[in-house]
């Protein structure tokens, strides 16, 4: 059993899909003149480094809440590509109700999170209802009630509530003490124990409850859940519900950090919600797999930039290595289907060998 393991490990499809994009990454660097053991021994340092971890830990919050949130309903072969919009509104909603909440600091901390995550589930949730009762796709509803989210949240954060102080699109600033307790001098707040928390109850449904396994069965086959008894439509409303209160909590814990505001495009500009849906694809949104693998790529973001410091190597090789390793990750499903599909002989053939 434990010489099987490790061998099972090494023979990872993921495993063997960084090792490959790193290869590739390794061919440029050398073309192009560059040091591959510097270059990635930079990455390493600024991502894990005394001066970096804390950079890494703030980025990896955003990106593995976000990637457990598309996880939850890619679990179930359902894909929320509204992730955006989720998460924006629930900062907007978390920064009103943090301005003019008349409740103590610690209760309107709770509250801006609860809101948070209110608003956020309540929006996913309207565009499984889109897809149950009016025919449009998951896909195009989520995706396109994306953007009079981000774009209500535009408005508010440079019209009603603008900092009059401020020439940037940003709300006032919350009240004393409306913030996330942070470790240390770092900018990493509680929201990373919250996120986690939200990972371990993702991987504990998933592993030990019967709702698990009808998430699990939906996503190997809808059709045969459907059969077993599953209620399809309502598991979508379910599922898009808690994806966008994650994603809105995640949203909200942005907000309650510094700068203790919200300012439009901030949210979004680091591109997490795609990053995150990358590491949930990467795994086929296992729990655990989605929690390292969005690590993994907040890593490699962060050390990215220490490595452009360094070695004067453009940060974008970093994008460029994770868009490898999902293509490679593709290349190896799809060419193990088709192998399987050649082998399997068919049933004339089958019945002449008997």
């Amino acid at each position: 059993m434990s010489t099987r393991i490790p061998g099972r490990a090494l023979r990872s499809p993921v495993l063997l899909s960084v090792l490959g994009a790193l290869v590739v990454g390794t061919v440029f660097l050398v073309a192009t003149g560059s040091d591959p053991f510097t270059a990635y021994g930079a990455i390493l340092g600024g991502a894990f480094g005394a001066d970096g971890i804390g950079s890494t830990l703030a980025s990896a919050t955003s990106v593995i809440g976000l990637a457990v949130a598309l996880a939850i309903p890619l679990r179930a072969g359902l894909l929320n590509l509204g992730g955006e919009g989720q998460l924006v509104l629930g900062g907007i909603t978390a920064a009103v109700v943090g301005l003019y909440s008349p409740l103590p600091a610690p209760l309107t901390v709770l509250l801006c999170l609860l809101a948070g995550t209110g608003a956020g589930a309540a929006y996913a949730a309207l565009a499984a209802v889109c897809q149950n009762r009016f025919g449009v796709p998951l896909l195009i509803s989520s995706l396109l009630l994306s953007y009079p989210a981000v774009s209500l949240a535009s408005y508010l954060a440079r019209y009603p509530l603008k900092d009059p102080a401020s020439g940037l699109p940003q709300t006032r600033q919350l009240p004393e003490g409306v913030a996330l307790p942070e470790f240390g001098t770092s900018t990493v707040t509680l929201g990373l124990l919250l996120v986690l928390a939200v990972a371990v109850a993702f991987c504990f449904v998933d592993a030990r409850t019967a709702t698990g396994y009808e998430i699990r069965m939906s996503g190997l086959n809808s059709r045969f859940a459907s059969y077993a008894g599953i209620d399809r439509p309502r598991l979508t409303v379910r599922l898009l519900a808690v994806s966008g209160g994650v994603a809105g909590l995640v949203g909200a814990v942005g907000v309650l950090g510094f700068p203790y505001r919200f300012t439009d495009g901030v949210l979004t500009s680091a591109g997490d919600t795609w990053t995150g849906l990358m590491a949930a694809l990467l795994v086929s949104a296992a729990p655990v797999g989605t929690v390292l693998a969005a690590l993994f790529f907040a890593a490699l973001k962060v050390g990215g930039l220490n490595m452009e410091r360094v070695t004067e190597v453009p940060s974008e090789l970093t994008g460029i290595l994770q868009a490898i390793v999902i293509v490679f990750l593709a290349a190896r499903f799809t060419l193990k289907r088709r192998r399987a599909t050649t082998v399997a002989p068919a049933p004339a053939e089958q019945k002449e060998s008997v």
